[in-house]
């Protein structure tokens, strides 16, 4: 029940439903080309393998992240957050330099949103009648064409779904466990989730997603300056609105170029209007542009009434695109890309760690030997399998045993005892041993550990 207040006005105000007209111009075939690039990824990725692996799967059980063929452990969870960083950076830049434009072209929200509008128009029409169909009594046309819209967005949700979890979970076998109903408990629950989450958001909740959930929205505003490319209505050329017929001259009548046609708000995803000013409510998606452009084409005007602009523009000064933090921000972009596939491409695909046995710091052996035991932990990181030899770098003296070869699989992980012999001779308390792992089919393959060897220590000598 909704409360109210001692005037009789209501608390809260449902917000109205938003019907968006389909428009036409530059900036709808950019956004109809990006959703369909997008989702084309998004959905085709995970079917595609690389080196017999799929191109993209987060195997967080086995610890392994499959990217284009590239192996991504635990230890190179560095190389994951450098990403994030990055694409965090690249957020503020284009903020900064052009506005919203994830927002308007990218934001997974303005993808689906704008796949569910193009289900729902094409089972019930355009603006008009879908407003229409929506007022009109429940008859069988009406139950069919909305059971129709409801049966497509819930089958493209599931399919979202599992596209989802089949990038954490192969998604062949995924496939072959839905048909033979024997998917997990968690497998069940993350398929229903997404599904869910992208039947509401797109389906439903679209504008006021980003009106009042996401963030972004709030802080936009920080990143913004004078210089940032913005959609703005030329309110000096525009302004004062009315309408008119095409003959008629708008100096004669003391008008500007806008004909009120409210077309702009008709076909504004948020239902905002461009002339009220910038807003946070607005994504940036340029309908607004492409629908005054066409109507400035019919009434034979200059287009540009609503269009990318800076506030400088609008005010008749001079602009800077390149300015002190788009320079900051792209030479940040710069290190932390180049250092990132720097260390992505020549990075060792080999880790290898000594352990000390627990049990005893040293035993000695007839022969005045000293033999310490470790356990080395050792990791193949490449794709192909590599037999490994350990040599001694700084002691001649040292023995090396091995209780089995250093032979590993691909991506295997293994622990083998090593045991180090060295005389007594060879110095007292703790040295340390240099010792180095090489593959044999590949010598740029390799890795130094250190062993921290224990001697027995005389004293009085």
């Amino acid at each position: 029940m909704t409360e109210k207040s001692s005037t009789g006005d209501t608390l809260y105000r449902k917000e109205p439903k938003i019907y968006p007209r389909q428009v036409k111009g530059r900036f709808a075939r950019f956004r109809v080309v990006a959703v369909w690039v997008l989702l084309g990824l998004y959905y085709l990725l995970p079917w595609i393998n690389i080196g017999g692996k799929q191109s993209i799967l987060f195997d967080l059980p086995a610890r392994k992240f499959y990217i284009f063929g590239v192996t991504v452990w635990p230890q190179d969870f560095i190389y994951l957050a450098l990403l994030m960083i990055t694409a965090g950076l690249s957020l503020f830049f284009f903020t900064a330099l052009a506005g919203r434009l994830w927002c308007g072209f990218a934001c997974p929200q303005t993808v689906w949103t704008e796949t569910f509008i193009w289900i729902e128009r094409w089972v019930e029409g355009d603006r008009a009648k879908r407003m229409k169909l929506d007022k009109a009594p429940w008859s069988t046309e009406k139950i069919l064409r909305k059971g129709a819209k409801q049966f497509l967005w819930v089958v493209f949700a599931l399919w979202t779904g599992f596209t989802f979890v089949g990038f954490f979970s192969p998604i062949r076998e995924l496939g072959v466990n839905i048909l033979n109903l024997s998917l997990g408990p968690w497998e069940t629950f993350w398929i229903l989730f997404y599904s869910f989450a992208t039947y509401g958001n797109a389906g439903f909740l679209r504008e006021q997603v980003c009106k009042y959930m996401c963030p972004y929205a709030r802080f936009q505003s920080a990143m913004f300056d004078k210089d940032t490319l913005i959609i703005s209505y030329d309110e000096e050329r525009g302004e004062p609105r009315g309408g008119r017929r095409k003959k008629d001259d708008p100096k004669e009548k003391g008008l500007g170029d806008c004909i009120n046609c409210t077309l702009c708000v008709q076909v504004c995803p948020t239902g905002i209007d461009i002339r009220d000013g910038l807003q946070y409510e607005c994504i940036a998606c340029a309908a607004c542009i492409d629908v005054c452009d066409e109507v400035m084409d019919k009434m034979g005007y200059d287009r540009g009434l609503v269009r990318y602009t800076t506030e400088h523009s609008l005010k008749h000064k001079v602009g800077h695109v390149i300015r002190p933090r788009i320079i900051v921000y792209g030479l940040l972009l710069l290190v932390i890309i180049s250092g990132t596939l720097y260390g992505m491409t020549t990075r060792t695909p080999l880790r290898a760690e000594l352990i000390r046995d627990r049990n005893a710091l040293y035993r000695e052996l007839p022969g005045d030997i000293v033999e310490n035991v470790y356990t080395l932990k050792i990791t193949n990181m490449d794709d192909e399998p590599h037999s490994y030899d350990m040599t001694v770098l700084n002691n001649d003296q040292v023995e090396i045993d091995l209780a089995s070869p250093l032979d590993l699989a691909a991506e295997e992980v293994a622990g083998i005892i090593v045991r180090l012999k060295i005389p007594k001779s060879a110095g007292q308390g703790v040295q340390n041993v240099e010792l180095e792992l090489q593959a044999r089919d590949d010598p740029s393959i390799r890795k130094e550990v250190t062993a921290k060897a224990m001697l027995p220590i005389e004293f009085g000598r």
